[in-house]
């Protein structure tokens, strides 16, 4: 058996649940399909669909060996790529995954850089707050903000994600600027669906040889979504204390719009410290396209953050 020819007409097959419809994508008989995955299953010693008149559906053995049998597909496309492009221009199609704000504020803008510079390499952009399989969506790398779960997936750290108190003007004026975390507790706060609770973290170190000072505090408030753009939105219009990260706040901090507020505290959604990754399927090799382009985000954002300049952090 053609071990590799046979791994991917199931997994044609389980993409298209038709073993007629694997074959004419493959260009074989439909008998030849059904062998593969016949002689597949008898290696296996496990049913790998169950059919029926309506079509072909995966068994949890085949759920399980589809996902790896991908993993190992791919690492043999990229290790065809690789060795085929070598002392070549990083070129192929490169699926990208963004979060909503970040990506149309931080990414998108750029793209037309990155794609003057590497003329053979295609975009194809999926932007979404969703966290999306990499695996099965077929996604070269992904950008995502926040504290990486454990996982098989490779990441490398962009920039830190810093989050700041603040509000209008307006806002204070009325209500007053809190001067310590527990203040939060008597003020609307603007809270953000994303997070895994209604608390902010707060952390302060006053004394470099001693233990950093915490605060946790229940927030209270008559808004919570899950847009950051919309947050900002409300912040600015004096509807309550927003915590807001520094890469979607930091013009209207410069301009005066929005006025942080206890500086001398470290603010944080959950207690694991969150950061800017670039995040792509495990591979023993990076393919050329991958690390173009997130070096070249790299570049882009610099250390510290560009969006950070000016800020007083």
């Amino acid at each position: 058996m053609d071990y590799f020819a046979a791994v991917r007409a199931f997994v044609h097959a389980a993409e298209r649940e038709s073993f007629s419809k694997t074959a004419l994508e493959l260009g074989v008989k439909t008998s030849t399909v059904s062998r593969y995955v016949s002689e597949l299953e008898k290696d296996l010693g496990i049913a790998l669909f169950n059919r029926s008149t309506r079509g072909l559906v995966l068994t949890e053995g085949g759920r399980v060996f589809r996902e790896h049998a991908l993993i190992a597909l791919q690492a043999l496309d990229d290790a065809r790529e690789l060795t085929s492009s070598l002392n070549q221009t990083p070129q192929g199609a490169l699926r990208i995954t963004l979060p909503v704000a970040f990506g149309h504020r931080h990414v998108v803008p750029h793209l037309p850089s990155f794609m003057q510079r590497y003329p053979e390499i295609g975009v194809d952009l999926v932007v979404t707050d969703e966290t999306l399989n990499m695996i099965e969506g077929g996604i070269d790398v992904a950008v995502r903000i926040g504290a990486l779960p454990d996982s098989l997936l490779m990441a490398r750290r962009l920039a830190p994600h810093r989050r700041i108190v603040c509000a209008s003007p307006a806002y204070f004026e009325r209500h007053g600027t809190p001067s310590q975390p527990g203040d939060i507790a008597h003020h609307e706060s603007l809270r953000l669906a994303l997070q895994p609770d209604d608390k902010w973290f707060f952390t302060r170190r006053a004394n470099p040889l001693a233990a950093p000072e915490q605060a946790l505090v229940e927030l209270k408030g008559r808004f919570r979504g899950d847009d950051s753009d919309a947050v900002l939105q409300l912040a600015l219009a004096g509807c309550g204390l927003a915590l807001l990260p520094t890469w979607l706040a930091a013009t209207a901090l410069r301009d005066g719009r929005l006025i942080p507020a206890l500086g001398d505290w470290e603010a944080r959604t959950g207690r694991a410290e969150p950061a800017i990754w670039a995040v792509y399927p495990p591979k023993k090799i990076v393919s050329s396209k991958v690390r173009a382009f997130v070096d070249f985000l790299a570049e882009v954002i610099g250390e510290p953050p560009y969006w950070d300049d000016g800020l007083a952090l």
